[in-house]
């Protein structure tokens, strides 16, 4: 008998046949964007907690991002997709994405 746990794992999971290749690569896509965003929003966080950044770059920056997310949120929803579908298990290595 299968755990809960596992069943769930399987859930996030990329899975993968003739029937459903098109939707496969749209989240696998979204999937990789995602996790480039969520490394620039990091990246530019550093950078302003440093002081690196003007004030004027820090509010660009920050509207930059926040549009970067919302058309990710876009995206997801015409796809039928959530930001949380995109959080891929990856086995022993746990969820690919960081929490939010």
């Amino acid at each position: 008998m299968r755990a809960v746990g596992d069943a769930m794992a399987d859930t996030l999971r990329v899975r993968t046949g003739p029937d459903t290749v098109q939707e496969d690569l749209v989240k696998l896509v979204l999937t990789v964007v995602e996790l480039l965003r969520q490394l620039i929003e990091r990246q530019a966080l550093r950078r302003v907690e440093t002081g690196d950044l003007t004030e004027a770059q820090e509010e660009e920056l920050g509207a930059t991002l926040l549009a970067l997310h919302d058309r990710m949120t876009e995206l997801c929803a015409q796809h039928g997709l959530t930001l949380a579908d995109l959080n891929l298990d990856l086995g022993p290595l746990g969820p690919l994405l960081p929490p939010p």
